[in-house]
């Protein structure tokens, strides 16, 4: 099956759910395991920062169900959101019941100082996802992780949430996040990586890998920066070899493949732009020396 067929049975299953069937989708998507449990999950997921900040009681969020529809129809599974995310809790808690036959893994985030404050805010995210438990609770940007992971150890204990995660972004406090997965028994971390910011490949994915936790990357896109300096570019040789149609499957293509990453959670609300995204798990992961290369002719373009 090649990429456009395969675009084209997800968009039929959109339209035509009864013509979507295990049968029709690719049987070797890529997934990668959660070292802590050896669960297996979709190599790309879903972020919702800024593309599913609207309130369902004002606004039309017809392209939203679209996205999310592309999302599940190609095998999608994570999610992730945050209270900082203003309205896209609430957004998904209005969509998710309207769509069947999806296997949705739920993240979010706490994002408050103090344990009141934490526990009370997490419990709302939940009641806005409309979830009685969460798969993932995440301490955003590391704010007062120290009083926040305790709270999250005890409630997976419970059973509210099955993993506890931090998460930083835009380079920042990698340090204290290299400290936390050395000494916390989390099992996810988030933080940036893509084409330019490669920081991340120094310290923090080898230790990610060596110590067992699961790695989830935001801003893949570089939060569209990466396509601003490709802009009327075209497409290295290289990329037809590798089966990338766009710059924005290279890119994440280059970033799943890494060994230490487990899932990578570009947003969009382009159903098209989704069904690209998830495209790239169609094809098999690249090993070192094709990542090297795709950098060296990224670089040679910008």
């Amino acid at each position: 099956m090649n990429r456009r067929q395969f675009n084209q049975i997800l968009w039929a299953g959109m339209t035509f759910p009864w013509m979507l069937s295990a049968q029709s989708l690719p049987s070797q998507l890529i997934t990668k395991k959660v070292p802590s449990t050896g669960e297996v999950i979709p190599a790309v997921g879903m972020g919702t920062w800024i593309t599913f900040d609207h309130d369902p009681d004002e606004n039309n969020l017809n392209a939203q169900r679209q996205v999310l529809k592309a999302f599940f129809a190609a095998g999608g599974g994570m999610i992730d959101s945050s209270p900082m995310y203003g309205f896209a809790q609430k957004a998904l808690g209005h969509l998710l019941p309207q769509l069947a036959d999806k296997t949705l893994f739920s993240a979010t985030k706490v994002w408050v100082p103090g344990q009141e404050a934490g526990e009370k805010q997490m419990r709302t995210s939940m009641d806005l996802w409309g979830q009685a438990k969460m798969d993932l609770m995440q301490v955003h940007n590391l704010l007062d992780w120290q009083t926040h992971l305790p709270t999250l150890f005890d409630w997976k204990a419970q059973g509210l949430i099955r993993y506890v995660g931090v998460t930083t972004s835009h380079g920042r406090r990698h340090n204290e996040l290299l400290k936390i997965i050395k000494t916390e028994p989390i099992d996810f971390v988030q933080f940036t990586y893509n084409m330019i910011d490669r920081e991340a490949e120094q310290r923090l994915l080898p230790e990610a890998l060596n110590a067992g936790k699961a790695v989830i990357i935001n801003r893949p896109y570089q939060t569209g920066g990466l396509f601003t300096r490709v802009r009327g570019k075209n497409l290295p040789p290289l990329a037809k070899a590798l089966n990338c149609q766009s710059w924005a499957q290279f890119f994440l293509k280059f970033v799943i493949s890494h060994p230490a990453v487990t899932c990578a959670i570009p947003a969009t609300v382009n159903p098209d732009h989704m069904v690209e995204n998830m495209a790239v798990m169609n094809d098999p992961i690249l090993d070192s020396n094709t990542r090297n290369e795709m950098v060296n002719a990224f670089i040679q373009l910008i």
